[in-house]
């Protein structure tokens, strides 16, 4: 069913987009590539420079400039933000500036923009190379904000790709294990409503997340376990395997594990996950400053990110955790036939 939705789901533009990117072997669009994300990033946050009536030139320069460095060793792509397009164009059903949840204290200067380049490499000397020569590329933008990032014992398990979290624990689990799996929970397909030069693109939701460590640290294993609701190691607390689902309706009252766990809040019924692919990365610009460039990409932002952004309001973690930047972007179809189409 999801290899179904993920070709013959998808509209004109958009299969005609992925069909594009297949001839040019790749296997699926850069933001989605691999079961594991590559294990060094910057994300760049741009502002458009000149006025509005060149904006769509803009945008077909930031499509040349980020293909030009992506392939090989290196992954790029672009997303566009609410304020981004054209003012004559459709936009995206649910693409908007990212509010502030309960809890944020969003900086201004590292939130929104109106184009996200986002540049993944297998080393780190890669990154800032690429990154320089796709902004080379782009004199009508100007930088917002940037962040790099790692992925810390970055591997693919079970079909997953996993990584290390600044709090020591292993994250992904909750990933799809198949390519059809991530097609069905990222892809925008032609009976959602959308655009058509929007089918087969992704929503992208991007977190800069500071993490107190040190307070995280303060706590034993077994505390910082029960606030995650999972072991270390990526069993569950009732002592299933990270491949298997937790006997959650065994544990009403969350004595095993709690219920204002993360895993348990973000995902009360295991059985149905949240729809929506998680590709995080670790930063840290100094000692004192440091955490996760929360990234996950959706065919549908309500029910995926904001659905588990709203059950997550109360969770014990929220005292260890503060979110200052990031935005709503969406990532248009491989090529530049959606640039076409929504002009």
């Amino acid at each position: 069913m999801a290899a179904a939705i993920g070709i013959a789901g998808l509209g004109a533009v958009g299969a005609a987009a992925l069909k594009g990117a297949s001839e040019h072997g790749t296997q699926a669009p850069a933001h989605l590539r691999g079961a594991a994300p590559l294990p060094y990033a910057r994300v760049i946050s741009l502002n458009l420079a000149i006025d509005e009536k060149h904006r769509a030139d803009a945008l077909g320069a930031a499509c040349r400039a980020v293909a030009a460095v992506d392939g090989g060793q290196t992954a790029a792509w672009m997303a566009v933000g609410a304020d981004g397009l054209p003012q004559s164009a459709i936009i995206p059903r649910q693409l908007k500036r990212m509010p502030s949840f309960a809890g944020d204290l969003l900086d201004s200067s590292s939130s929104h923009g109106d184009l996200l380049i986002h540049i993944t490499a297998a080393s780190a000397r890669a990154v800032p190379d690429a990154a320089s020569q796709a902004l080379r590329a782009l004199p009508q933008w100007d930088v917002r904000w940037h962040l790099d990032g790692h992925r810390p014992e970055n591997h693919v398990q079970h079909g997953k790709g996993l990584a290390r979290n600044p709090f020591h624990f292993t994250e992904g689990y909750g990933n799809p294990d198949t390519t059809a799996g991530i097609t069905e929970r990222a892809v925008v397909t032609a009976d959602q409503g959308e655009p058509d030069w929007a089918v087969g693109g992704s929503y992208q939701v991007v977190r800069i997340i500071r993490l107190a460590t040190d307070f995280w640290d303060r706590d034993t294993v077994h505390e910082q376990e029960r606030v995650i609701g999972r072991r270390r190691d990526g069993r569950w607390l009732d002592g299933t395997p990270s491949t298997e689902q937790p006997a959650f309706a065994a544990d009403p009252a969350g004595k095993i594990t709690p219920l204002d766990s993360h895993v348990r809040k973000a995902a009360p019924d295991r059985r149905h996950p949240p729809p929506l692919v998680r590709r995080g990365y670790n930063y840290q610009r100094s000692t004192d400053d440091q955490g996760l460039i929360f990234s996950c990409f959706q065919r549908d932002l309500e029910k995926g990110f904001e659905a588990v952004q709203h059950r997550l309001q109360g969770e014990t973690m929220t005292k260890y955790t503060l979110t200052t930047g990031g935005g709503y972007f969406f990532v248009p179809p491989p090529g530049e036939s959606w640039l076409t189409a929504l002009l």
